[in-house]
């Protein structure tokens, strides 16, 4: 048996990585995110979790209005040491089709980012994220759990302004029909149906 030698980003350099070295790393897997400078490997997708997505994405991007655009799995650049990837965001419909970069977005071009739990993402996507949103300034979060019988469940938060802090704005089961960023309502028992 061979041991192949380890990539260079195996070992982070003293202090962590930046989003600048991040950007120029290569072979890296897919949606690997920088988190404090770390690396972050996620595991594959189950069904449930890429059928959520696509639901959101979709009506996410078919209700917002004409200057915003829903998009996924596209990096963000929220600090020096920070580049995490959400599930699904809505940014600017100039952001979206800025060609430079190409790669990531700015923690300015979005107005909501969602995140799906997946049994490795719970920290990250219930402490370590949020947090991170907030303090880059990114008005909305939601965070989609599976429930019982693999039912949708969202957690809706808004950014306060006085705390630079979400609070959370509802909890919701089957359908989610609310004001903010706009006007959205999507039904959740749809996960898995064409659309």
């Amino acid at each position: 048996m061979t041991i192949q030698p380890l990539p260079d980003w195996v070992i982070p350099p003293p202090g962590g990585f930046t989003v600048d070295d991040f950007l120029e790393l290569r072979g890296l897997p897919k949606h690997t995110e920088l988190i404090d400078g770390g690396l972050v490997f996620v595991s594959p997708q189950e069904k449930w979790h890429r059928q959520v997505l696509s639901l959101l994405r979709r009506e996410l991007d078919l209700q917002a209005p004409a200057h915003l655009r829903a998009d996924r799995e596209m990096a963000v650049k929220l600090g020096k040491r920070q580049m995490p990837e959400p599930d699904v965001m809505v940014v600017t419909a100039d952001a979206l089709d800025r060609r430079d970069p190409s790669t990531y977005y700015f923690a300015e071009d979005l107005v909501l980012a969602v995140e799906a739990v997946s049994p490795g993402s719970e920290e990250r996507d219930r402490e370590t994220k949020p947090l991170k949103y907030a303090n880059a300034g990114i008005p909305h979060y939601w965070r989609v759990e599976r429930g019982d019988v693999d039912r949708v469940v969202v957690y809706v938060y808004e950014l306060d302004p006085a705390t630079n802090r979400y609070v959370p704005v509802g909890i919701f089961h089957d359908r989610l029909k609310i004001s903010v960023p706009f006007e959205i309502d999507i039904d959740l028992t749809a996960v898995g149906r064409r659309g």
